[in-house]
């Protein structure tokens, strides 16, 4: 099983040029897709969900035509959208029971018998009586994904899956995740990288519209392996770095201004080799594909 998207573009009506020329092939398994705000990601996640349409290019689930047969997608679609809402007064047991029966689930012993199983897998058979309204965030997530599951999907596509949990109920959501993608393609596109160290053998870094780097995170960081540098330095020192160096990502620690810097060899003597990793790649190529646009 895989997904191919070839040279998709994406275009609004207030000129904003949301996908540009985004050629992937997604494979069965954990696939992640990083970003910033405002990268794309979302405009990708809807396109290949059938929520709206590509203005050029092409997109194929093995034999189907993903932007030109939608009904037959969405049969084997699961979907958890950024903002996903609930009706806060319905149970969790009474809303996949319903969404079962929309999805085509007629027989009431086979319906009883999947939301049983579904509540079970995303641990939610203990509060499957209590109103949504009532769940914490990640619950509300793990109701998410168990109503992306119903229908035995073949591509599920969760966008920004993690963000506002807190890190008990982040890794609960990683290990279901992880579990779901042993047997299908899942799309995990988010912000946040750890999620995508954790979880993915297969990513793409988009930036503005455009896919800047792909493949196995591992492999990607083994390209800035030895040219990752760190300094602590007062805030005020910043932009003169900026001005001189390649600074690829700051962060504070005890009080003080950590910068990493991408360059082949030691800046100066005070500067430390850093163990590159794969948020090291992301600002990489993030700050590197602002200052082209920027120039």
């Amino acid at each position: 099983m895989e997904l191919q998207i070839k040279n998709l573009s994406k275009t609004y009506s207030n000129g904003v040029q949301a996908l540009k020329d985004v050629t992937l092939t997604i494979p069965q398994g954990m696939f992640g897709l990083l970003g910033p705000n405002g990268a794309g990601k979302s405009s990708l996640m809807r396109t290949l969900a059938t929520l709206q349409q590509a203005d050029s290019g092409s997109v194929m689930l093995d034999d189907i035509d993903v932007l030109n047969d939608k009904s037959k997608v969405r049969k084997i679609l699961g979907y958890l959208p950024q903002e996903f809402g609930v009706y806060p007064k319905v149970s969790s047991y009474n809303m996949l029971n319903h969404i079962a029966s929309l999805k085509g689930v007629s027989n009431k012993g086979e319906r009883k018998d999947l939301v049983e199983s579904l509540l079970n897998k995303t641990n939610l058979w203990h509060v499957r009586n209590k109103s949504l309204g009532t769940y914490s965030g990640g619950m509300k997530q793990r109701f998410g994904i168990a109503q992306a599951l119903i229908g035995d999907p073949r591509l599920i596509i969760v966008d920004e899956p993690t963000a506002g949990l807190d890190p008990a109920e982040r890794v609960r959501f990683h290990n279901l995740l992880s579990e779901i993608g042993e047997n299908t393609i899942v799309i995990l596109s988010t912000h946040i990288v750890e999620d995508i160290s954790n979880l993915c053998n297969n990513m793409a870094i988009i930036c503005l519209g455009e896919v800047v780097a792909k493949g196995n995170p591992s492999v990607l960081t083994e390209a800035v392996k030895g040219r990752v540098w760190k300094k602590a330095i007062e805030k005020v020192e910043l932009e003169k770095y900026q001005n001189n160096m390649q600074v690829i990502s700051t962060h504070l620690k005890a009080g003080q201004t950590i910068i990493h810097v991408l360059s082949d060899n030691q800046p100066d003597a005070s500067f430390d080799a850093s163990t590159a990793n794969l948020e090291d790649v992301y600002f990489a190529e993030i700050t590197s594909r602002m200052e082209t646009v920027s120039a």
